[in-house]
């Protein structure tokens, strides 16, 4: 029985947060729907959302009208990394949720990067 593409990348996500729960870091999830990017940083085991952007906060909406999705998503990822850096958060583990690091997602990486997060 073949598996479809959401449990493959179900699936991938399952590993990928199999490896960062042994270590001690932060962990940034992204998650992509067809129209918006979502970032996250939660506590080490999960429990608690620290920081959050995505393309629908306040102050992202307004900027990335008419902008295409990957500028949109580095917004997005620049402005988490502001966010995390005020409450004192350098490293981060990097969890792309299955996604391939592609495009938005990558877009989205570099960009927290370039603001100062390290993963």
């Amino acid at each position: 029985m073949s598996i479809n593409r959401f449990e493959q990348r179900a699936r991938r996500a399952r590993k990928t947060r199999a490896v960062i729960a042994r270590g001690t870091r932060v962990r940034l999830t992204v998650h992509r729907s067809a129209r918006h990017i979502y970032a996250q940083i939660f506590t080490p085991r999960g429990e608690r959302v620290l920081v959050q952007a995505s393309t629908l906060d306040k102050e992202l909406r307004d900027a990335t009208t008419g902008v295409n999705k990957t500028a949109a998503a580095s917004a997005v990822g620049q402005v988490l990394a502001a966010r995390a850096l005020a409450q004192g958060i350098t490293a981060v583990a990097f969890d792309r949720s299955g996604f391939r690091y592609h495009g938005r997602v990558r877009a989205l990486a570099e960009a927290a990067r370039t603001a100062g997060l390290q993963f």
